[in-house]
């Protein structure tokens, strides 16, 4: 695979185009609007002069990216990518509908469709599709450029030979680590995360213990290099919500069901990191 395509150009979204460019892949961006582009493409820039001030890039590599990555509204510009890596919103529907296009869209029949979902069924994607054998799930972590790890999800129609040829582009060609998963909701991380998150949610709106004392206790008593509540400010705390509801909805176990404090956060707007207030506050 030499040419990839990113659908969705938000924090996830830009950042698994920059670490694609980085990997010396060409990538081409499809977003909504030109608004997004412009978005789009100042957050990966933004992303990338941030690595050059910490020497984790130098000022070569960057320029080196920003040639490779360009930026389109038309989904008709993908049509001669190998791989295509949808990063759209957590909307079941919305993904489903995108897959469906990009199938009719994509030149290269062997080409692979993948969702960056953290949640959302990848057989309901393949199904939506003439090539469900090419479908499967890279669900990168946030930030994509740093976190080391990716979950790669086959569904039941998903072949060992693409699954294979994912699973090189990750390990290969990013230079990540791969864990394979079955198409479940919440994957292997999620599944574990979410419940404890969500534990540290209801800790808080008992009253039982403050955020700080909860970040602190998992930090220095468990070796845990960030506490449950900046964490989920940090992953954004509608998306935490948003894959709570999912897994409730499979499964119907207490444990994942989303505590009403966050619920009324969401609701609230107080999204975590990305706001400026969640948990905590932030400037």
């Amino acid at each position: 695979m030499e040419r990839v395509g990113v659908v969705g150009c938000g924090l996830m979204g830009s950042g698994i185009a920059e670490l694609s460019a980085l990997a010396g892949y060409d990538v081409r961006v499809a977003v909504s609007s030109r608004d997004s582009l412009a978005a789009g493409r100042g957050r990966v820039l933004a992303s990338l002069d941030r690595a050059v001030r910490a020497e984790r890039i130098g000022a070569a590599d960057r320029e080196a990216a920003l040639g490779r990555i360009s930026f389109t509204t038309d989904l008709i510009d993908l049509a001669d990518r190998h791989l295509v890596i949808e990063s759209i919103a957590e909307d079941k529907a919305a993904k489903v509908e995108l897959f469906a296009q990009l199938d009719k869209t994509l030149e290269d029949p062997e080409a692979i469709l993948a969702s960056n979902t953290s949640s959302l069924s990848i057989t309901a994607m393949a199904s939506a599709t003439g090539r469900p054998e090419q479908v499967l799930g890279l669900h990168f972590f946030s930030p994509a450029q740093r976190i080391p790890l990716v979950e790669i999800i086959s569904s039941l129609h998903t072949t060992e030979s693409a699954s294979a040829r994912a699973e090189d582009f990750v390990t290969a060609g990013l230079g990540k680590q791969a864990i394979r998963s079955t198409d479940r909701t919440g994957f292997v991380v999620n599944a574990l995360l979410v419940p404890y998150l969500l534990s540290a949610v209801r800790m808080v709106e008992s009253g039982f213990a403050s955020c700080e004392t909860i970040d602190s206790g998992m930090t220095l008593g468990c070796s845990h290099p960030v506490g449950p509540l900046k964490l989920a400010d940090l992953i954004g705390l509608d998306v935490l919500r948003s894959v709570a509801d999912a897994l409730y909805d499979e499964f119907k176990e207490a444990l994942y069901a989303p505590p009403p404090l966050l619920t009324r956060m969401v609701e609230s707007g107080l999204l975590g990191r990305k706001t400026g207030r969640g948990f905590y506050r932030y400037r």
